[in-house]
């Protein structure tokens, strides 16, 4: 398990992907993410602080990474990465949520007194199919409810069921209305959730282009960040 990188295009950060404890939510049917999480706080902390040992503060932007939400990292972990602020100069903080979590941002601004970018998992701005079949747990039904809390949302593409007008629409979301996004292309794993190829290859085509945006980054696969 690779557990640090650096990103150098786009939006340049380091990035860490730490242990958390269990997801408070645990039922979206595309995740086996959850996996990567442990009840063992003493397990956990030990971890988290060797992989945030490799924090050097290069960009002063540092994005942390868990299997569920900031708010599941523990306190001694939280401890440590505020540590690192202040060590290594970090100006910056990624930090991703639950939309459940939409009304408790402040006590993670407040926390760590740096400012801090939210991302949130959205998946698809189609409520029915995000709730539905994806069993997100994310009630909006418009994306301005998104954008009053979070930053950049994360968008999933190229699942079975997904049509091309709900990834068009998705599209011109993170295109005209948020700040930043992020596209993940859905890969298989040990859930049943199942991949569209002929999806994925139409999006490929398309929305080629995005790739050159650069608020937004794609990941063709979930390792593209270099952890994982």
């Amino acid at each position: 398990m690779q557990r640090y990188s650096i990103i150098k295009d786009k939006f340049p950060r380091e990035i860490v992907l730490l242990k958390g404890k269990p997801c408070f939510w645990g039922k979206c049917t595309f995740c086996d993410y959850i996996l990567d999480n442990s009840e063992d706080e003493g397990e956990i902390d030990k971890l988290n602080d060797e992989v945030l040992k490799e924090v050097t503060g290069v960009y002063k932007r540092l994005e942390v990474i868990d299997s569920a939400s900031v708010f599941e990292l523990t306190k001694h972990t939280k401890e440590s990465i505020k540590r690192v602020v202040k060590d290594k100069g970090i100006e910056e903080l990624v930090f991703e949520a639950h939309y459940f979590y939409r009304n408790r941002l402040d006590e993670i601004r407040d926390y760590f007194e740096v400012p801090i970018f939210f991302k949130v998992g959205v998946e698809t701005f189609d409520n029915d199919f995000r709730n539905k079949v994806l069993k997100k747990g994310a009630g909006f039904k418009d994306y301005r409810e998104v954008e009053k809390h979070f930053d950049s949302p994360c968008i999933m593409v190229g699942i079975k069921g997904q049509t091309r007008e709900m990834i068009d629409r998705d599209m011109s979301i993170i295109e005209n209305h948020f700040k930043r996004a992020t596209v993940n292309i859905f890969i298989e794993n040990e859930t049943e959730i199942k991949r569209d190829e002929e999806l994925i290859k139409w999006f490929r085509e398309k929305y080629y282009y995005l790739k050159e945006n650069p608020r937004i980054e794609i990941l063709f696969e979930n390792t593209d960040f270099g952890v994982g």
